[in-house]
């Protein structure tokens, strides 16, 4: 929870929303649509922007909260409205999102396809999985590494924005990674985590299937991008412009990429993934522009 704090503290800074909100004409709003927000219940808060957004945009949000995540999200609604009397008109939870005038919906691929059959024909935001990669050089400093240990740990790694796969420019770099991210050894101490690391490794043992493990993290070489909780996936890559034609080429399925920016145009920098600026759209979707274009 306190990771999730300082990420909305970092989110609610006051000159990064003066300009964020400077991008938009945000006009008067007669009549407010009623937006129904199906939240995520993966990483604490997560649905926290798209509620942001409806506040901001004048019109009123119905949210269904995640199981996963009813109790901080509730306690974050009941703080707002205690900071802001005013959102009390403005914020409702329900259980069921029927006769809204658009929607705004985050889960799995298959959860997603459930959500346009439903809400296809409203205006309407969708997104599905997603995930996060990383590219190393083999110029990162400990305290870089380090930082990407952020990256791929926060939250068990369970977030859209958790690195699941890094790109290396070989593999001897691979254990010297491994050494360094020793530090994140307490999430074995997680039941839910280890019983994850702990299957999937009797399963590659059992296969013979290659892998490299320091304890509590399985490195495996694979061209997929979404790897098991307790596995890191690796690809090793000799051109940086074929790499950043290969990560282009699969746009739709990441949701950043996590690097120096010097080498990377776009990169998240190390240890910042999981804390996104207020422009940093889920999917890439502009979410405030959808909003303002809901206004009769």
């Amino acid at each position: 929870m306190e990771a999730a704090l300082q990420g909305l503290s970092c989110l609610l800074e006051e000159g990064k929303l003066k300009k964020w909100i400077s991008g938009y004409h945000i006009p008067e709003i007669g009549i407010p649509k009623k937006i129904g927000i199906l939240m995520a219940g993966n990483i604490p808060g997560v649905g926290f922007h798209d509620l942001m957004c409806v506040l901001i945009s004048g019109h009123l949000a119905v949210a269904k909260l995640s199981s996963a995540d009813s109790y901080f999200s509730s306690w974050l609604i009941r703080k707002l409205i205690e900071i802001e009397p005013r959102f009390e008109e403005y914020i409702q939870t329900a259980e069921m999102l029927k006769g809204m005038d658009a929607y705004i919906a985050t889960g799995s691929d298959n959860s997603a396809r459930y959500f346009n059959y439903y809400f296809g024909k409203y205006p309407s935001i969708i997104r599905s999985n997603r995930t996060s990669v990383a590219v190393l050089t083999g110029e990162e400093n400990e305290a870089d590494l380090n930082e990407l240990g952020k990256d791929i740990f926060l939250y068990f790694g369970l977030g859209c924005r958790n690195v699941s796969k890094i790109f290396v420019k070989n593999e001897q770099h691979l254990q010297h990674f491994l050494d360094i991210i020793e530090k994140f050894n307490h999430v074995a101490l997680n039941h839910k985590y280890l019983n994850n690391y702990e299957y999937i490794k009797s399963i590659y043992l059992v296969n013979s299937e290659p892998h490299l493990d320091n304890g509590f993290l399985i490195l495996r070489e694979s061209k997929e991008l979404v790897s098991p909780i307790g596995v890191l996936f690796y690809e090793t890559y000799d051109n940086r412009d074929d790499l950043l034609a290969l990560l282009d080429s699969q746009e739709s399925k990441i949701q950043c990429i996590v690097g120096d920016p010097k080498e990377i145009p776009g990169a998240t920098k190390f240890g910042e993934a999981q804390f996104p600026q207020p422009w940093d759209y889920a999917d890439k979707v502009d979410t405030m522009q959808f909003l303002l274009g809901l206004v009769d």
